[in-house]
């Protein structure tokens, strides 16, 4: 505001009285950076613009300091290395236009070596297949070296097999890379995206191989876990048992706190009992997977095994019982009323300075057990629950294995919003659908965020489209209907309920079936359907071929359960005059 106002000493002695709490975050970095500018110190302004974009480069700031240094006439003297880490970042941030600018860029600097302008060149290429514009050509035409540069030409050739459906030519590929890169990280990138593709042909043996492959060659890529609990389902869809069975015992010995380790030991727990008729072993995994995932979808499942199984003998499994719940750190609701860091925090939101509010208030040296509800529960101030829920799903990411018991129900209640509780109340009562059901598909939609709109144009907390939105229009006997009243909660949550009610009615009355087809489409589930027969819902739901919508669906689940909990362990609070007001 002061800067705005031509004040910049005035804007200078406001930003010298927080520098020890936000020097190094980008609004105060630009901000810094203008003040030196106003000054009419120059040079130390472009040096703090440069700093800043090379040091934030995905921040929103870091775009206006290079514009700025655009406009100075200074961009050009970025060195070649500043403008590599510029491009790494934005390709680590899935940034891939302006990543492909850097590279190529850097590809046509003649001062540099030509194996480096290779790299870059190589680089360049990967960016455009990221943005579906890399030709059959251009790839042909790098360098066929003999170095990690050659290996990631060859996954592009392969990953552009794949798209025109070359099955011979992808394969070619994938063998030369184990002849000519044995070792390398693009060979790993290939076999799991060919294990992608015949899981998606429903080839699971074809695609078990390649997974298998990878997690044996490649213990330690960022694929493994994902490749070998592939390997091992599809064993386990193959009806091939004893294989399944050693590789979900592999998988829970060598990755422990990956993902899957879940679906491994629930799955483990199934053959136990369908297969090796040991329903003592098979409650050991059930149990453990219901104390170690609490909410989780297998913990659901494992739950139901347990109820159909009875009491079993208990029996001790060294394997499975060193798979722990991560470590609940203490957590409080209260806030010490006279804490200056909470009232300085206060006026740094009011101002619109979100970045400072989590420094400012870590900055209390007894904040530990607090900050994050403290800053949650600024943004709720504020009307921005969405946002409230981000940061504490980032501050609590063990919360939805927890207890409810184990952390205040205020946590909760931003972790898991009710608002427009009564409209989702009436709506679903109309459409004959569980309250809970909707507000937890809202939850993993939008956040509760009613401005939300996808990539995909999908509108407001249950994301709708346009399209659809207009039908259901129609159907509710609503004049007029213009796309912009899927932003208005009541509308999209009237609209919306109706819709999750056709997909319901569409599939039999099957939840999962119905969440499925609310994410990834009818004719997707169809098809998902038609690739059984499955033993019961819990295989269906795992061989959802698309990650995203398996995650969805089970995400959905776990969210229902964790909203009955919550309001379970608030009206037991209640009773007891704890007190827990939704």
């Amino acid at each position: 505001m002061l800067l705005a106002q031509g004040n910049v000493t005035g804007a200078q002695r406001v930003l010298a009285s927080i520098a020890d709490e936000a020097g190094e975050l980008p609004n105060y970095e630009l901000t810094q950076a203008k003040i030196l500018f106003g000054l009419g110190r120059q040079q130390e302004a472009i040096d703090e613009f440069k700093h800043l974009l090379l040091s934030h480069p995905l921040s929103p700031e870091a775009g206006v300091a290079r514009a700025k240094l655009t406009s100075l006439g200074a961009e050009s003297n970025l060195t070649a290395a500043e403008l590599r880490s510029l491009g790494d970042a934005f390709y680590n941030g899935g940034r891939y236009a302006e990543a492909g600018e850097q590279y190529h860029a850097l590809a046509r600097n003649a001062t540099l070596p030509s194996d480096e302008r290779n790299g870059f060149a190589v680089a360049a290429a990967s960016c455009d297949l990221k943005l579906k514009r890399l030709t059959e050509t251009q790839a042909q035409t790098l360098a066929d070296t003999h170095d990690e540069n050659g290996a990631r030409r060859l996954y592009l050739l392969m990953e552009l097999a794949r798209n025109r459906n070359d099955e011979s030519g992808l394969l070619g590929i994938v063998d030369r890379l184990k002849t000519d890169f044995p070792q390398s990280p693009w060979l790993a990138e290939a076999l799991f995206s060919t294990g992608n593709m015949y899981l998606l042909r429903k080839d699971y043996a074809n695609a078990a191989n390649y997974y298998g492959y990878l997690a044996n060659h490649f213990p330690s890529h960022k694929n493994a876990a994902a490749a070998h609990w592939r390997a091992g389902w599809l064993n386990y869809r193959q009806g091939l048992y004893p294989d399944a069975s050693r590789m979900f015992d592999e998988q829970i010995k060598l990755f422990p706190n990956a993902t899957e380790t879940a679906a491994a030991m629930y799955w483990r727990g199934r053959l136990y009992e369908m297969q090796d008729h040991n329903r003592a072993q098979a409650a050991q995994n059930y149990r453990t997977v219901s104390r170690v995932y609490q909410h989780f979808f297998y913990a659901q499942m494992s739950r139901q095994r347990l109820q159909a199984l009875g009491e079993p003998l208990l029996v001790s499994d060294a394997g499975v019982e060193t798979i722990k719940s991560p470590p609940i750190p203490h957590l409080s609701d209260t806030f010490p009323a006279d804490s200056p860091h909470i009232a300085k925090a206060r006026l740094v939101a009011n101002a619109g300075l979100n970045d400072y509010i989590a420094q400012e208030l870590a900055a209390d040296p007894d904040s530990d057990s607090w900050s994050a509800l403290a800053e949650a529960q600024l943004y709720a101030s504020f009307g921005e629950s969405y946002r409230a829920m981000r940061s504490l799903k980032r501050a609590l990411p063990f919360a939805t294995s927890a207890p409810i018991n184990s952390i205040p129900l205020a946590y909760w209640r931003i972790l898991f919003p009710e608002a427009w509780w009564d409209t989702i109340k009436t709506e679903s009562a109309k459409n004959g659908l569980d309250p809970y059901l909707v507000a937890s598909l809202i939850r993993q939609e939008s956040e509760f965020n009613p401005s939300a709109i996808s990539y995909a144009n999908a509108y407001g907390l249950m994301q709708l489209l346009p399209s659809v939105g207009k039908s259901l229009a129609r159907e509710e006997g609503m004049a007029h209907f213009e796309t912009f009243q899927l932003l208005d909660p009541e509308t999209n949550i009237r609209l919306g309920t109706r819709y999750l009610r056709h997909m319901i009615d569409r599939f039999g009355g099957v939840q999962e079936y119905a969440l499925a087809a609310y994410n990834a489409g009818e004719e997707r589930v169809s098809d998902w359907q038609a690739a059984g027969p499955y033993h019961g819902m819990d295989e269906f739901v795992e061989s959802i071929p698309f990650t995203q919508t398996r995650d969805y669906v089970q995400g959905i689940l776990r969210n229902e359960d964790i909203y009955r909990s919550i309001d379970a362990v608030a009206a037991t609070q209640s009773k007891t005059g704890i007190g827990a007001s939704r």
